[in-house]
């Protein structure tokens, strides 16, 4: 990724109106940082943490009543957080949450989820997938998107794909009652803008999945939104999907940012519901895609989704945040024809919309990209350190 021309453009287009919460790395250490109208406050004396900011009672009244006025220079830590060209004695975007657990809701997109079921007939085999492909659109076609999960017209689907013999785990939670809701990442692993994304060198099939993210406070109220890129393997996945863990949870395979663009006044979940979200890869190859998906083409309404992770049944006292699913499953073709679509190292991927702003990383082997080391443990001690919150 150029370092001079790697984050244009990936500052919402409206920045210095909006709201928003933001982590930036220090040579003290991480912190929080709010932006209201274009003007910064450093939130991390009062709070510490940005759990701890948005799960208050009033998070945007927060800001000026409790945030303390800093000269944050919001376009140089952006600049800053290229991994190849950082100064570490200067600051740095991070990923913007840091206790809130990080959960994902998978197969909420027709498209997606026919994906998923490719991947699972042709047991993660990519040569297959062409041909399988073609067979499941033959049986299945794309009328599911009219479908309402849990309906009675999905259950009579349901009903006609066993008859079928084309059942599967993941229509099942496509169309039926439950959404599928898994861990995403461990709290403090995901990366920001800027680093590098891992992808396990024992896959030969993997893409990114680029989703909007919805920032849920402990009450199960949504107070935000972000972007985020679950990468994933998809062989790994196709294989069983009893190795989702192995397939989704891996070193610098959540990323997460650029900020939390915080509702307010201005934009609310209806904006994220007509929100347009764009994936482009730009390979060391020369190779490129450009795809375009809609977050309101999602099967279940965002705050659905969050009212089943969270609620009498499942409790985050930190936060959350929740990976909506994508709309994206790229399969163009990388090579031969008919084998689709996989990372490389040196992919340089942009996941963008207009108000959230773009979430670019370039992807490396995992076992070659920065480990993760600042956990828990270490965010606590580090502000234990500097006396705060105070």
């Amino acid at each position: 990724m150029s370092d001079a021309a790697w984050s244009a453009d990936a500052l919402p287009q409206d920045w210095r109106e909006g709201s928003f919460a933001l982590r930036v790395m220090t040579p003290d250490g991480p912190s929080v940082f709010a932006l209201l109208g274009g003007a910064g406050f450093d939130m991390t004396p009062a709070f510490g943490t940005c759990s701890a900011w948005l799960n208050s009672e009033d998070p945007l009244g927060a800001i000026r009543r409790e945030g303390v006025p800093s000269a944050l220079d919001l376009p140089a830590a952006l600049a800053n957080a290229h991994h190849a060209a950082r100064n570490a004695e200067k600051p740095w975007l991070l990923a913007p949450v840091d206790l809130q657990v990080i959960k994902a809701a998978g197969v909420t997109y027709v498209r997606s989820m026919l994906e998923r079921v490719i991947e699972e007939r042709c047991r993660g085999d990519a040569t297959q997938a062409e041909a399988v492909r073609a067979e499941v659109r033959g049986i299945i076609g794309d009328d599911l998107a009219s479908l309402v999960p849990g309906s009675a017209e999905a259950a009579k689907v349901k009903e006609a794909l066993v008859a079928k013999g084309w059942w599967s785990q993941y229509l099942e939670v496509g169309i039926g009652p439950d959404a599928e809701i898994f861990t995403k990442s461990p709290v403090l692993s995901a990366v920001g803008i800027g680093a590098k994304v891992g992808v396990h060198p024992m896959s030969s099939w993997s893409n990114p999945e680029p989703e909007a993210v919805m920032v849920v406070n402990a009450k199960g109220r949504i107070v935000g939104a972000t972007l985020g890129n679950d990468v994933n393997l998809r062989d790994v996945e196709g294989r069983s999907a009893l190795l989702l863990g192995r397939a989704k949870d891996n070193n610098a395979s959540c990323a997460l940012g650029p900020m939390i663009r915080l509702f307010d006044a201005a934009f609310t979940l209806e904006d994220v519901r007509r929100a347009e979200l764009r994936v482009t890869i730009t390979g060391r190859d020369g190779f490129s895609l450009d795809e375009r998906g809609m977050v309101g083409a999602i099967a279940r309404d965002p705050a659905e989704v969050v009212g089943q992770m969270i609620g009498a049944h499942h409790q985050y006292p930190d936060g959350a945040v929740l990976f909506l699913g994508t709309p994206f499953s790229p399969v163009k073709d990388r090579g031969a024809p008919g084998m689709g679509f996989t990372h490389r190292e040196g992919d340089v991927v942009r996941v963008a919309s207009a108000r959230l702003g773009a979430l670019v990383n370039e992807v490396d082997r995992t076992d070659e990209c920065p480990p993760w080391t600042f956990g828990i443990g270490s965010l606590m001690a580090n502000l234990s350190r500097r006396g705060l919150p105070r």
